[in-house]
């Protein structure tokens, strides 16, 4: 079984670019900073996996329109490894998570990024709740339609 899942934050915007052929489809790439449940314990302060995510399809197109820089995501998908050889004849290893499934990990208000959304008609900005939901003022039990 070749199953993966991680959550950690765009480390820049998905680059998108589209296959040749009759039926082009989106291919988006980014990469995540997962931070490691442990340290190793022997003084190297680097606890973040940089992991590169690969998206086609739909999923990529997904990407391409919602994720931005800095956002927390879910995603799962699987491990895929390959190899290349660059111009100067150097075999080139890689390997890439490819999304099956991508899913946001926090609102648009805490990610720090309004995620393209531009506007809205809200009363007040919800950082002012505090815990997520708006205070009823008092005394407008009579016109509330419910009991």
């Amino acid at each position: 079984m070749n199953k993966v899942i991680l959550m950690g934050r765009l480390t820049r915007d998905p680059e998108v670019r589209y296959s040749q052929g009759e039926n082009a489809t989106a291919v988006a790439r980014y990469s995540l900073a997962v931070d490691r449940r442990f340290s190793r314990g022997n003084g190297d302060d680097n606890n973040t996996d940089f992991i590169n995510i690969v998206a086609f399809g739909r999923a990529g197109e997904f990407a391409e329109k919602y994720f931005r820089k800095g956002m927390k995501v879910l995603v799962t998908g699987r491990i895929q490894t390959g190899s290349y050889t660059n111009k100067d004849g150097v075999k080139i290893y890689t390997t890439d998570v490819v999304a099956e499934d991508q899913e946001f990990c926090e609102s648009k208000n805490n990610s720090g990024s309004d995620g393209g959304f531009a506007g809205g008609n809200t009363s007040a900005p919800a950082s002012n709740f505090g815990d997520g939901f708006m205070n009823i003022p008092d005394g407008i039990d009579e016109e509330l339609p419910f009991n």
